[in-house]
């Protein structure tokens, strides 16, 4: 981490600020995230209903509980192959759910830096 001070001691960042400031950051941004929480159950229960996500192994039709495995995975951009839409749609979804883990994850990463940097400027005073 770089340091703010002129000298060379590092930053004395005491870890229960800098999660106090990542809660307070987070508590901030509840209606974002409430939204993109919301956004992902929408298109996994449009995933489920129509976008024909199959078992790859079987080709059997997806269970409920599976596709929204499928879909986690595919927001978090692990993608295992395990569970495949099979239609257009399906595969829109997964493109859609994929950028809305890449946008997730950018809020939640911003909100942990942000913690950081103002536990850091409170270290110094």
């Amino acid at each position: 981490m770089a340091n703010l001070r002129n000298d060379s001691r590092p930053l004395p960042i005491r870890p229960r600020d800098a999660i106090a400031e990542f809660t307070a950051v987070l508590w901030q941004l509840r209606s974002i995230l409430i939204f993109l929480g919301v956004l992902f159950v929408v298109l996994s229960l449009a995933m489920h209903y129509a976008g024909g996500a199959v078992d790859a192994g079987s080709r059997a039709p997806s269970s409920l509980g599976r596709t929204l495995y499928f879909c986690a995975i595919t927001s978090l951009t692990i993608g295992y192959g395990d569970v495949i839409p099979t239609t257009a749609l399906g595969r829109i979804l997964a493109l859609a759910l994929g950028a809305l883990g890449v946008l997730a994850t950018g809020v939640v990463t911003a909100a942990a830096v942000q913690a950081i940097q103002t536990a850091a400027r409170r270290a110094l005073t």
